[in-house]
């Protein structure tokens, strides 16, 4: 077993998590709130009400320039170029074998200038990359991580919560778009993007005193309304829940986009070469060796991440993850399995701990919003 080397980073609202009483564990080098209270509480509140989480981890990458945009296309597999002012995409970070380094939230704050979102413990990866991709082009990397605390206001009661804090007319921002506006009087930019499957907010802002003062304001705003602050063990079920793909679960530099079924995010219809343009073509011709699936379980036993997936008794993949699923009251997972499977006929099951329990193929998210 490694020793730790350093005490992990705290996030600017990490007093305030104390204050709350929260489980903090060690994440991505980060101590991060693992859930305030009862973990399955704040995903059904989330689902019904609203939740509050700190995502200050996350890393944010300031691209400028006059070519930020024909640079973008050329260092990701997004079509970046095509992203208006004010909007924002999901794209992917692939090496040049087509293997996935991350996937992002892509912000065009302006013709030349956009802000990368990147998972927290690949943010030095990120950087590193798109330092190197950067040489040739007139534009600027520049990792701004320190400069930003992020908060997330998710739920179907985030804009009765958000309303009477912001200046912004939250019917004009549209799902995935993101703008500077203010909240409880400090300025921020405010986006319509989120983790959980649900409507809701996330809110960059400066990591001093911004940080707690909107988090309090928020959770003043938000009691009538039932909000309460949500840790990370209740981000990962409403993520897995909403069918999203989780890097170092689902997603690797050893699996190409269309491996995890998001050959979506890949644009060859954008002008020039860009890194991973040969290999992601052959990838998106060639028959899959795994593909993603979605699993309910018939019994109560929690499906988790590694536990093997058996049709007829043969090992024919594995669990990405898996959890008990609160919205659903049964066992849910993701798994890959072989490509070449019919996933239409025979039985499955998962071995868990040296038992076989029975499992249906669903399709993926096992949770969608009304709209």
């Amino acid at each position: 077993m490694t020793e730790p080397t350093s005490a992990p980073r705290t996030t600017p609202l990490n007093a305030v998590h104390e204050r709350l009483g929260a489980t903090l564990v060690d994440f991505a080098g980060w101590l991060m709130p693992l859930r305030y209270g009862s973990e399955t509480a704040e995903h059904k509140a989330v689902r019904e009400r609203a939740g509050l989480f700190d995502l200050s981890h996350m890393g944010e990458i300031s691209v400028t320039g006059p070519q930020a945009a024909a640079f973008l296309d050329y260092a990701l597999a997004g079509y970046l170029s095509k992203v208006k002012v004010g909007r924002a995409r999901y794209t992917m970070i692939t090496a040049a074998d087509g293997g996935v380094l991350d996937d992002l939230i892509v912000y065009r704050l302006g013709e030349e200038e956009y802000l990368v979102v990147a998972n927290a413990a690949n943010n030095d990866t990120v950087v590193a990359a798109l330092t190197e991709r950067v040489a040739g082009f007139d534009a600027r990397v520049a990792d701004q991580s320190a400069d930003y605390a992020l908060i997330a206001l998710q739920g179907p009661e985030a804009v009765r919560i958000l309303a009477p804090l912001t200046d912004a007319d939250l019917s004009e921002i549209k799902y995935y778009a993101g703008y500077a506006h203010t909240v409880a009087g400090h300025p921020v930019l405010l986006a319509r993007t989120g983790y959980t499957g649900e409507d809701g907010f996330e809110i960059f802002l400066r990591p001093g005193s911004d940080a707690p003062a909107v988090w309090d304001a928020l959770l003043t705003a938000g009691e009538p309304y039932g909000l309460v602050p949500a840790g990370l063990s209740a981000r990962d079920t409403l993520r897995l829940e909403a069918g999203m793909p989780l890097y170092g679960n689902e997603l690797s530099a050893d699996l190409t986009p269309f491996d995890a079924g998001q050959g979506r995010v890949v644009k060859f219809e954008k002008d020039g070469d860009f890194v991973g343009r040969a290999a992601l073509a052959k990838a998106a011709e060639t028959e899959r060796t795994r593909r993603l699936i979605g699993l309910i379980g018939r019994g109560r036993r929690p499906l988790r991440n590694g536990q093997q997936v058996l049709r007829e008794g043969t090992p024919v993949g594995s669990i990405t993850s898996g959890a008990p699923s609160p919205t659903l009251g049964k066992p849910i997972a993701m798994a890959y399995v072989d490509g070449d499977l019919d996933i239409a006929s025979g039985e499955f099951t998962v071995d868990v701990r040296g038992r076989a329990e029975a499992v249906d193929v669903v399709e993926l998210p096992f949770y969608k919003r009304d709209r």
